[in-house]
């Protein structure tokens, strides 16, 4: 398998494979702008796994607290 990080490609390398990306995944139809979203990795800024985490931490979960939770009622029974 080939490396896609920065040191291992040339700039053509990555517009390439994103370009696949693109193809392959359907993203083409998404309203997704692979060249956009990832122009820090085609500029050799940043690695798509440092995109990649930097999006996912973008997401929030709601927790609910400890009191709030519904559950089985076990742990009240005697």
């Amino acid at each position: 398998m080939k490396s896609y990080l920065i040191k291992d490609t040339t700039i053509h390398e990555r517009i390439e494979m994103l370009k696949q990306w693109e193809e392959t995944e359907g993203c083409e139809n998404s309203g997704m702008d692979l060249m956009d979203f990832y122009a820090d990795y085609i500029n050799g800024k940043k690695e798509i796994s440092e995109i990649n985490a930097a999006y996912s931490a973008r997401y929030v979960s709601e927790i609910p607290d400890q009191d709030d939770r519904q559950g089985c009622g076990m742990r009240t029974r005697r």
